[in-house]
């Protein structure tokens, strides 16, 4: 944890249903958190009775976890801030040990605030995309909070297997189905990002191996470097040559051993001759159980399969030798540890935007160099709720300095000003302890760069703010959430005895999750207002099941709507006092720009002086 420039905080983002949990037991089982057999069906990081039930992803799990990467994949790391630099008998080597930090976020558009919150304390996303169904609406919302969060993105496509089983896809039409959704990703990128901007190119491209392809079902994937890795012997070429001729408009011709831009004659595409075929020929070998090209093939591979492997046929012997073959595990490892940045990397383009003060005192200059020797600047995503009724983990990330059980600290709330006590708390952290998924390990302290929970602060906190020792610090700036909650329900108890449960019930319902909002009416009623009705009905479920444990009345769900001016009246409207002397004219106008965000900020008070407004 102290080898800071050996972590990775990652998050996994995709439309629903793309396979993002499923794609994250591959890495639990590598770091040997679950049973390999039973990665791809655990769905590890669903917590929840009701995300295994409906199988969908509700709220954001984070899990930390350490791999050490191969000694020769350590030689594609670039970047001085990417590895450390450890020293064993005087001989100064690249440190292999990575610490992984990953947070799965849900998919549906009812919960993008999880996503939100997982962005904020991240620094790299893995995107997930079917290959089946492409680039989806919440891909791209997705993506675009990443970009505009200064998050880089790496790209895997998955579920390989429907396109190879149930489509039956030809190579040419696979290709193009990639070559697409590559395209596609790299448009949006190209919308929200710029080329030129702090985070430099952010372009996802195959050839230079942050494009991933694979099944996260079955196990297995693959970057080109794997590829190149295995014909780079036999051909006598650099792996990082080889991969730019095996995608794109680049094509092998037998007959000459010479690579070629044009398609003509003998000459084939080199992802399609060299990755494509190979594969294909497996899958041809396995699925119509044709058993000596298969033994052939596992002894060409030196593919060792387990005893009670041997006997399986179709589907289930395909997915024991891809996983064997080319382990998804290792994939993703890889993937995110060349590709994504370390917190030193991340934290130097990343600070001006997630600092709300000046950029020169002390705690942005900290959280520039990601300081663990500077003053504590922790934010706080979000609260997740502990065994223990009406407690929560504050759950975030240390920017710089380190956080410690048992020490002091200054705990701001997003309505805190600088110089002021509104919002303000100092008190003592009672225990620092790290999430994983659904257990947690209590720790001594946690340096700068990493992602942690705190425990006795959630009473401080309403959803999220900043832990500091520096007294002068500002805040971390708040999140920017891509929905609103506009469906609104009114909920009251069946035994009007509960009410002080169901207000204390609400109160912790808005804690739990970053989006909800209880407004308690001036007619007596109380309302929560959601994104969408998916999110309303988990939010209810959890107020009548965890957190009020009352039974409840509900109307029916409401979206809220709301009226404006769009443009000035061509009418003037003429009113007369009652003895006739005064004539009072109006028109309609729009509010001027800013007028609004003044009066919510409070800028702006009816009580104020007339000629000051």
């Amino acid at each position: 944890m102290d080898r800071k420039k050996n972590i990775r905080n990652m998050s996994v983002i995709a439309h629903v249903d793309h396979g993002k949990s499923t794609l994250t037991d591959s890495l639990v089982s590598k770091a040997g958190i679950i049973a390999g057999a039973k990665a791809g069906e655990t769905r590890f990081t669903d917590t929840r009775k009701d995300e295994q039930e409906r199988c969908i992803t509700i709220k954001s799990t984070a899990i930390s976890m350490f791999f050490e990467l191969e000694r020769k994949d350590l030689d594609f790391v670039k970047g001085d801030n990417q590895v450390e630099i450890t020293e064993v008998d005087g001989k100064k080597d690249k440190y292999n040990g990575f610490l992984i930090n990953l947070i799965d976020s849900p998919g549906h558009v009812d919960f993008s605030s999880e996503v939100t919150a997982a962005l904020r304390v991240t620094d790299g996303a893995l995107v997930v995309v079917d290959c089946v169904s492409g680039v989806c609406v919440q891909t791209e919302t997705v993506l675009r909070q990443a970009i505009a969060e200064r998050i880089k993105p790496v790209l895997f496509m998955n579920k390989m297997d429907r396109a190879l089983l149930e489509l039956q896809l030809g190579t040419e039409e696979l290709y193009q189905t990639f070559q697409r959704i590559v395209e596609n990703i790299n448009v949006i990128i190209a919308t929200y990002g710029d080329d030129d901007g702090p985070m430099g190119a952010i372009q996802v491209d195959p050839s230079i191996g942050n494009v991933g392809f694979g099944s996260g079902l079955h196990g297995w994937a693959f970057t080109l470097k794997q590829f190149a890795e295995m014909y780079a012997e036999k051909f006598g070429v650099q792996v990082d040559k080889l991969m730019k001729n095996l995608w794109g408009d680049r094509f092998f011709d037998p007959k000459s051993k010479k690579w070629v831009n044009q398609a003509s004659g003998d000459a084939k595409r080199g992802f399609n001759q060299f990755v494509l075929d190979p594969i294909f020929k497996v899958f041809d070998a396995i699925m119509n159980e044709k058993k000596d090209a298969t033994a052939q093939l596992i002894e060409k591979l030196g593919i060792k399969l387990a005893v009670e492997e041997k006997d399986l046929t179709g589907k289930q012997l395909m997915k024991a030798f891809m996983r064997r073959w080319l382990p998804a595990g290792d994939t993703m490892l890889q993937m995110i540890c060349i590709h994504l940045p370390s917190p030193v990397t991340a934290q130097k383009y990343r600070m001006e935007m997630l600092y709300e003060g000046p950029h020169d005192d002390e705690a942005a200059v900290a959280i520039k160099n990601c300081d663990p020797n500077g003053p504590l600047m922790m934010y706080i995503s979000k609260m997740v709720p502990t065994s223990d009724k009406g407690r929560f983990y504050a759950f975030g990330r240390v920017f710089s300095g380190k956080v410690a059980t048992g020490m002091k600290a200054r705990i701001q709330g997003p309505n805190y000003v600088p110089g002021k006590k509104e919002d303000l708390y100092e008190k003592t952290i009672q225990r620092t302890i790290l999430m994983m998924g659904r257990y947690i390990e209590p720790i001594e302290d946690v340096p700068s760069g990493n992602i942690a929970g705190l425990v006795g602060v959630d009473q401080y906190l309403v959803k999220g703010g900043t832990i500091t020792t520096f007294k002068d610090a500002h805040n971390m700036r708040v999140m920017k959430f891509s929905v609103s909650p506009v469906v609104r329900v009114a909920v009251e108890a069946k035994n009007p005895a509960d009410l002080p449960k169901l207000v204390e019930g609400l109160k912790r319902l808005a804690k739990s999750d970053p989006m909800v909002q209880c407004i308690f009416e001036e007619s007596g009623e109380h309302i929560i207002a959601g994104a969408g009705e998916l999110h309303l009905e988990i939010c209810l479920k959890d107020l009548e099941e965890d957190h009020a444990c009352i039974p409840l009345k509900k109307s029916d769900p409401v979206v809220s709507y709301r009226e404006t001016v769009e443009e000035t009246s061509n009418q003037i409207c003429l009113s007369k006092s009652p003895n006739k002397h005064n004539r009072l004219h109006c028109t309609a106008a729009p509010m001027p720009d800013g007028l609004a965000d003044d009066i919510e900020n409070g800028v702006v008070n009816p009580k104020d002086e007339f000629k000051v407004n």
